[in-house]
């Protein structure tokens, strides 16, 4: 019985209520983990790891290792999510990211959230992902974010809350995507006996999202995907997609501006390029109005963007809204925009520019986690409790010399799932990063990447910080009406023969 000497303690944890007692959601796999035969579990997990390994999927870690490529630790006990409780996280991300765009277009054009005084003109304005060249911008059926990544985490209660969003370039979801084939290979009845939300259509429904920027002129637009080359991190990801999608993966020097238009070099000549799925900063995209030393972007590109002759997705200029500091401000959006309350709150936020934040965050170090406002992947944070005295002495004079650069939460008690380290279950803090996309209508693909701290106690969940990644199951029933199928004893029965083997 794997699961006899597990216990979830005092945190919320995903597949148990308490020591013995899974939920609902969970019963049935839990049962199933529980019938395997002694080290099936972990000859498995050993096996899931070696096939994602041998289908290449990897990362690039440029931490202490320059250019050292990885393998993504994936834990094959998943995160189980009820359809009820899906149904409000869905809810709360498309209105989420509906404000958004509302925001991005107002910022570029009018303005007029920063002239009711709704956010302080300064926060946007000094927001390093605030781009101005592109003031005035119109994106094609105005959306400029089309392909979101929000993480989520819930609290020692079980309060789901928005941690922050990712609207440049969201990576992630190809493991979503691999980690569910890895699982389905290993557990094939259990899938046949579970009714869980497939998540196999992204690929699809992000093509279709990236058609429907395309002038409905063009009959067969032609679509690519712009990675900045093989040394990019998520690199894999790019090639996975740009293969699902059936669409040209290309680089900047693939691509030229010529008679007007964006064209692709090919081998029987140039051929016109109408939508980009971009997967290159907005600083690099075009040498004449960003970076001008940038080799990945196309010369001229944003002139040909303006003019509406293709089309950009994440549109330029997104960033802004990724800044820790505007996120703060995403409810006061929600209303302003939508006339709504926020469906999923944000962790409150304390600004470190305010003076009295400030003084509250310099004293209570010890308690909070303090993240530089334009930073990612786990980098230019501080968690406090885990933090040493001079690690939090650093993080204090950082604080004040860069005010705006950083802001500080309370420390969440995330919510856990067994995991196994070292051949036995442990409870181990994750978040979840459901991906959204915006074509003609707001998509979001259930269940979403979650990442699992691997290292004990840990509250970093980012690959690049040694974090790994979870299945996330979105169960098709409610929580009250999920009942154990008769069917589970013939999966059992199968999986304990397929052990012996």
């Amino acid at each position: 019985m794997y699961f006899n000497h597990y216990d979830p303690g005092d945190f919320f944890d995903e597949l148990f209520l308490a020591k013995g007692q899974p939920r609902p959601e969970a019963a049935q796999l839990v049962e199933l983990i529980n019938s395997l035969p002694p080290e099936h579990f972990s000859r498995r997990q050993q096996l899931a790891q070696n096939t994602l390994f041998k289908l290449g999927i990897t990362f690039n870690c440029y931490s202490e290792d320059s250019d050292n490529e990885q393998i993504f630790p994936f834990d094959l006990v998943p995160r189980v999510v009820c359809s009820d409780e899906w149904q409000r996280i869905e809810k709360g991300l498309k209105q989420r990211i509906a404000a958004l765009n509302c925001f991005l277009h107002d910022i570029y054009n009018e303005q007029q959230i920063l002239k009711d005084n709704v956010i302080p003109r300064d926060v946007i304005e000094s927001a390093p992902g605030f781009l101005p060249q592109c003031m005035g911008l119109h994106p094609p059926k105005t959306v400029w974010s089309h392909i979101t990544g929000t993480d989520l985490v819930r609290d020692r209660e079980g309060t789901w809350y928005v941690l922050e969003d990712n609207l440049r370039c969201p990576s992630g979801v190809s493991y979503v995507i691999e980690n569910r084939r890895v699982m389905k290979s290993s557990f094939p009845k259990l899938f046949k006996t579970l009714d869980i939300e497939p998540v196999d259509d992204y690929a699809s429904q992000l093509l279709e999202s990236l058609l429907h920027l395309a002038p409905e002129a063009i009959a067969a637009p032609c679509v690519v995907l712009l990675s900045p080359g093989i040394y990019n991190s998520a690199y894999f990801e790019h090639s996975f997609l740009a293969q699902q999608m059936g669409i040209e993966l290309v680089e900047g020097r693939d691509l030229v501006v010529a008679d007007g238009h964006l064209q692709m070099r090919t081998t029987q000549g140039l051929r016109q390029v109408d939508v980009i799925y971009r997967r290159i900063d907005d600083e690099f995209l075009d040498p004449d109005v960003f970076k001008a030393d940038s080799l990945l972007g196309v010369k001229g590109l944003m002139e040909v963007y303006r003019d509406g002759k293709v089309a950009i997705a994440n549109a330029p200029g997104t960033g802004v809204a990724d800044d820790k500091m505007v996120y703060a401000y995403v409810p006061q959006m929600i209303r302003y925009y939508l006339d709504e309350e926020q469906i999923i709150p944000n962790v409150p936020t304390y600004f470190c520019q305010d003076e009295q934040h400030q003084a509250h965050v310099l004293a209570n170090l010890d308690s909070l986690v303090v993240k530089a406002t334009n930073a990612s992947g786990g980098y230019g944070m501080l968690v406090g409790p885990h933090a040493t005295e001079q690690e939090r002495r650093d993080f204090a004079e950082r604080i004040k010399a860069d005010p705006r650069g950083h802001i500080a939460q309370p420390t969440l008690s995330l919510s856990r799932v067994p995991t196994l380290i070292d051949n036995e279950f442990c409870g181990c803090h994750v978040d979840l990063r459901p991906f959204i996309l915006y074509g003609k209508e707001i998509y979001v693909n259930p269940g979403g990447l979650t990442r699992v701290a691997l290292r004990k106690g840990s509250l970093v969940v980012n690959s690049s910080q040694g974090g790994g990644s979870k299945d996330t199951w979105v169960m098709k029933a409610k929580a009250a009406d999920i009942k154990v199928s008769p069917g589970l004893d013939s999966s059992i029965t199968a999986l304990q023969e397929v052990s012996q083997c």
